[in-house]
């Protein structure tokens, strides 16, 4: 588009997206620069076709992932600020995984805009008035979408699952972490177990074990802020997850 201010700013976003969504594309048959557009459209903002289903689904999810780490006795031997700085690093990717192992598919649509008997109504009031939630662009959700793709085309098995869990959980390079040695060790073991799982399942395939942590490491790049306004926002309004997340661990 000629009046785009697109391609006056940074490209990186554009280079990202591209990379990402490359295999994707290509499993989908494939399409042309002529179907492409301009990086406007892909920031738009978008939220949940039937956000009544995907919520519902997405604390299905959570309540498993908090149930995951409840019951890892290894976990609760940590110090307690160990257990919450790994909580806060790492409960994204695990939200993910569950995602992923459950079988979660969404779609979403174009924010609505506001109707203009609700502009008029409020015309004046924006001082009054709470800040307005961030929304997840196009971009954001279709980047999101794609490693759960690179994740379903893996077609893990429920051990693969567990043990890349706790290999995600476990994180001692987390700053902050007193028992940061004792982490590293546990990480270790869970990518140990995951090693000889693989083995007798996948003995033909070598790579597997190197290509499932690569995969799991772009859970990593996925912003906290994205699953919070996309699945939980709607939900919790401005709570912090972090704290509700917390709260449901040690209830």
């Amino acid at each position: 588009c000629e009046r785009c201010q697109c391609h006056s700013e940074d490209k990186r976003t554009a280079i990202l997206y591209t990379i990402l969504s490359q295999n994707l594309n290509q499993s989908r048959g494939g399409r042309g620069p002529a179907h492409q557009r301009c990086l406007c459209h892909q920031r738009r903002t978008v939220c949940l076709r039937t956000p009544h289903v995907t919520c519902q689904a997405a604390s299905n999810v959570l309540v498993k992932t908090v149930s995951f780490m409840k019951n890892l006795p290894s976990f609760h031997l940590l110090p307690r600020e160990d257990q919450l700085l790994l909580l806060d690093s790492c409960w994204v990717p695990l939200f993910l995984l569950g995602l992923v192992q459950e079988m979660v598919t969404f779609e979403v649509m174009e924010t609505p805009a506001p109707s203009m008997l609700k502009k008029i109504l409020l015309d004046g009031q924006s001082e009054r008035q709470e800040p307005e939630r961030t929304q997840p662009t196009l971009a954001a959700v279709q980047r999101l979408q794609c490693c759960l793709n690179t994740f379903w085309s893996l077609d893990l098995s429920p051990k693969e699952y567990a043990y890349l869990k706790g290999a995600i959980l476990f994180n001692p390079d987390v700053p902050g972490l007193r028992a940061s040695l004792y982490i590293e060790s546990l990480q270790r073991e869970a990518q140990r177990a995951l090693q000889e799982v693989l083995q007798p399942l996948h003995p033909e395939d070598q790579g597997r074990f190197a290509r499932i942590l690569l995969v799991a490491s772009t859970l990593k790049s996925i912003p906290p802020a994205l699953i919070t306004d996309l699945f939980f926002r709607p939900v919790i309004g401005n709570a912090d997850i972090v704290e509700l997340i917390a709260e449901m661990l040690y209830e």
